[in-house]
């Protein structure tokens, strides 16, 4: 984020403040190095490794870009700088893996080239415009929202404990410095020259390390549920792969006779059917049943469980002559679907193909 220069003759900042801002800056700088060097040497999974190390390396940027205290009067250095405007980018596609869901290509190359398209236009094209300016500022805050959106509002589907307290607290740190930070800057207009007022450069600085320190302590503590595990896991893991009967205690044997009672019985088909409105159904507590689903049956989302069911059901339907003619939307709503673009992507992630051409090719063998 372009900064702008250090003005000599303005009222310099109390020396304690600067001290703390200059050892809190340093002291997240070495974390996030240090977590840099766990990373490539550890076991987080490939395409954790990318997001989260170009995390670290922006923040690095713009730890040292944003305090006149480390640079002195000059100007941002243009490396540090290029390279602090993708954090918000790297942060957003770290939390999207994390949680499980891969953006879509034209997302993945479009966003990066446009900061740095915007970057260039700030630095080089049009440097005494604001253009560049704004674009980078306000993709960034757009990131900072939909990593929000997803985190909280895709929460009650979780079923991985770690990961729902994960969905809690990273956007919570992410609205904080990195929202915080880039609508600051475009109200003020300064930049990522925060020195120019003391305490909003060390308060940036704190929830900085804050963030690196919570990326930290998942690193430190290996979550395998995070950060391990991966789409080409063991078979043993795969999604909805239930565990032996004789592993479960007997009172989630009952639960689970329970659940499958309820599923035979055709329960899945309720519209706008969640963990809890299960949970009430079977008289069982919510975080039993979640751990029931999760950790024993092998789900790691609630729509994932409710899908197994209502694709089956799906496919038998569109592959029943007698009912060829029933529209695909009914049969979407008929099992509990809100919309039938909600049911396509279902059916297409676990099938492979469009509800219609699957309908047409099972038609045509019989």
């Amino acid at each position: 984020m372009a900064a702008a220069p250090h003005r000599e003759g303005s009222r310099a900042p109390p020396a304690m403040i600067e001290r703390i801002d200059i050892a809190v800056r340093l002291l997240a700088c070495g974390a996030s190095l240090l977590l840099i060097v766990l990373l490539l040497t550890g076991d987080v999974r490939r395409g954790l490794k990318l997001p989260l190390a170009g995390l670290l390396v922006g923040s690095i940027g713009y730890l040292l870009n944003s305090s006149s205290a480390i640079l002195g009067a000059r100007l941002p250095l243009p490396v540090n700088d290029f390279l602090s405007i993708f954090t918000p980018y790297f942060t957003w596609l770290f939390a999207m893996r994390v949680f499980e869901r891969e953006p879509p290509r034209l997302a993945l190359l479009g966003i990066p080239a446009l900061l740095a398209a915007a970057w260039l236009v700030a630095i080089i094209v049009l440097p005494g415009m604001n253009v560049g300016f704004y674009v980078i500022h306000v993709v960034g805050l757009l990131l900072v929202a939909d990593l929000f959106r997803v985190a909280l509002l895709e929460r009650e589907d979780d079923l991985v404990e770690q990961r729902r307290v994960f969905r809690l607290w990273l956007p919570l740190l992410v609205a904080g410095q990195t929202g915080g930070i880039l609508a600051w800057e475009l109200v003020t207009g300064r930049g990522s020259n925060t020195a120019a007022d003391p305490t909003v450069s060390l308060v940036n600085a704190v929830l900085i390390l804050a963030l690196t320190l919570f990326a930290g302590k998942t690193l430190l503590r290996t979550e395998p549920e995070l950060l391990v595990r991966s789409a080409d896991a063991a078979p043993a893991e795969a999604e909805g792969e239930a565990l032996p009967l004789a592993t479960l205690s007997p009172s989630e044997i009952v639960l689970k006779d329970k659940l499958e009672a309820a599923m035979a019985a055709g329960f899945y088909r309720t519209p706008g059917l969640g963990i809890a409105g299960l949970a009430a159904h079977l008289g069982a507590p919510e975080h039993r049943l979640r751990a029931l689903i999760n950790q024993r049956l092998g789900h790691r989302n609630f729509s994932a469980f409710l899908n197994r069911y209502r694709i089956d059901e799906a496919r038998a339907v569109l592959a029943d002559r007698a009912r060829v003619d029933l529209p695909v939307l009914t049969i979407a709503l008929d099992l509990g679907y809100t919309s039938l673009p909600t049911f396509n992507r279902a059916f297409r992630s676990q099938t492979g193909s469009t509800p219609t051409d699957y309908r047409r090719a099972m038609i045509g063998q019989n």
